[in-house]
């Protein structure tokens, strides 16, 4: 049995002064929670075509995308492709480390399970992008749409909005600021995903 008090997400403290004005945030991991009412069509798109295209098709585990990627991974002679679902990935996100082996594998597709079973396809999405890690101690699409584009997740173009769904693969590679070249090519490719996945 999984613990789904653990799904609850502990947000960033602001402190005021007696005036209202800012002073500082206080933080483990600087995240804004948003709920997913609030966050664009396009954002959601991208990171479901980015991260996870058969995601509203699947049970938290894709036997076509595990298929996929052992036969990749045979061909390359490495563990370098991913299988993960998007479900998977907050499993390990909450409740596992990102140990590479059998034994933790297994425990993160079956706490996916469960997770489809207990929650719709929206609430994994939503906890999902508040989750995920883009770099430089940001977590979630709201704190990284601030703190990459200075503006909330709502206000993310379509470019913008691809450009977040690059980060999870690996945030520090992918940082627009400091790899600018890196960012954009792997920005394109999620806009193609998106064409090719409608």
């Amino acid at each position: 049995m999984i613990d789904m008090k653990k799904l609850d997400l502990m947000e960033t403290s602001t402190v005021y002064d007696a005036t209202g004005n800012e002073i500082t945030k206080l933080w483990v991991e600087n995240r804004e929670k948003v709920p997913f009412s609030r966050i664009p069509k396009h954002v959601v798109d991208a990171f479901v075509a980015t991260e996870d295209s058969r995601f509203y098709e699947h049970n938290g585990i894709d036997p076509i995308g595990i298929g996929r990627a052992i036969v990749k991974d045979i061909i390359t002679r490495s563990k370098a492709e991913g299988a993960s679902t998007i479900t998977q990935q907050l499993a390990r996100n909450v409740f596992l480390t990102n140990d590479k082996t059998f034994m933790r594998k297994t425990k993160e597709m079956m706490i996916a399970l469960n997770l489809e079973r207990q929650l719709s396809k929206q609430q994994i999405l939503e906890m999902y992008l508040n989750r995920f890690y883009a770099g430089d101690g940001i977590f979630g699409v709201q704190t990284a749409a601030k703190y990459f584009f200075g503006k909330p997740v709502e206000q993310l173009s379509l470019a913008e909005g691809a450009m977040l769904a690059a980060l999870p693969k690996a945030p520090n590679t992918y940082d627009p600021r400091d790899h600018p070249d890196k960012a954009l090519q792997r920005r394109n490719l999620v806009l193609k995903l998106m064409q090719e996945n409608g």
